[in-house]
């Protein structure tokens, strides 16, 4: 954490949590006067949804080997390059991806599936800000989590995982539960190779714990709400954490280790903002005292 510009990561599977994440991150930069250069994860797909498609009709063997997981399905080589030009310079380019969701992108005459054109960052961010599948991802050509100053995992228990990702693609993006199955049971093998092993390398992990039955994800049902589950945070690092004062902080929390705390559900954004905050203060002071 010295970088004159530094690289917060947000990172987590499909259906895992991280907008939510993405979305207190937002609440804390606007109330501490923070300008952040936002990157999403999925701009860096190499194929659009058309052109994944294709492959599977002309390749249908390659359906395995394509997972948004993948390396082969990401440029991850420009995500890379980002990273460091950003840690260096505070430039970089980058695109969106569309989602179903994008309404005003889809208005702007933009299709479900395709990028928008490569662009610039902001000039003169505070940060940069990326979340999406990779930004701890080490292989034996790849080595993004060595440019990242902060990577928060989110990493829900695997059943409600599923379960959500399941309720967003059949609600928001349109898929059918089976579609969405074959889809979570395709990434099983890149899953563990490639993003399981990211939380070993976070510096915070943020784990949701349901206390109702969710023994069967396949199954249509409703997301626990927050009440209904714990927070399971578990820090690399304890000796920079103040954990008597969070445990005064947030009511009803506890220490299931040493380098563990667990907290309501309810107080999941307020444990966010408690822990991150002063991580965020210190990068943006260091920035600005070198």
């Amino acid at each position: 954490m010295s970088r004159e510009y530094p690289i917060i990561a947000v990172t987590g599977s499909s259906g895992a949590g991280t907008t939510t994440v993405k979305r207190t991150f937002e609440r804390m930069f606007s109330r501490e006067d923070v300008h952040a250069a936002f990157v999403d994860g999925d701009a860096f797909h190499r194929y659009t949804r058309e052109e994944l498609a294709r492959i599977f009709r002309e390749e249908p063997e390659r359906k395995d080997q394509l997972s948004h997981f993948a390396v082969e399905a990401n440029l991850l080589d420009r995500l890379e390059a980002l990273f460091h030009e950003y840690g260096e310079h505070g430039t970089g380019t980058f695109r969106h991806y569309i989602h179903a969701e994008d309404k005003q992108m889809i208005e702007a005459g933009y299709q479900v599936g395709t990028f928008t054109e490569w662009q610039p960052l902001p000039c003169g961010t505070d940060l940069l800000f990326y979340e999406g599948l990779h930004g701890g991802l080490v292989t034996a050509e790849h080595d993004i989590a060595r440019h990242v100053d902060l990577l928060v995992g989110v990493a829900p228990t695997m059943n409600l995982e599923w379960i959500q990702k399941i309720d967003r693609d059949i609600k928001m993006r349109g898929y059918s539960q089976e579609a969405v199955i074959d889809t979570i049971l395709g990434r099983m093998d890149d899953y563990v190779r490639y993003i399981q092993p990211q939380f070993s390398r976070t510096h915070i992990n943020f784990q949701r714990v349901p206390t109702v039955d969710t023994s069967n994800p396949f199954e249509v049902q409703d997301i626990p709400n927050d009440a209904e589950s714990f927070v399971v945070i578990r820090f690399r690092d304890p000796s920079t954490v103040d954990f008597p004062w969070l445990l005064a902080m947030i009511q009803d929390s506890f220490m299931s280790r040493p380098h563990t705390l667990v907290v309501p559900g309810a107080r999941m954004s307020l444990a966010i903002e408690l822990i991150l905050a002063p991580l965020v203060r210190h990068l943006l002071a260091q920035r600005r005292f070198r």
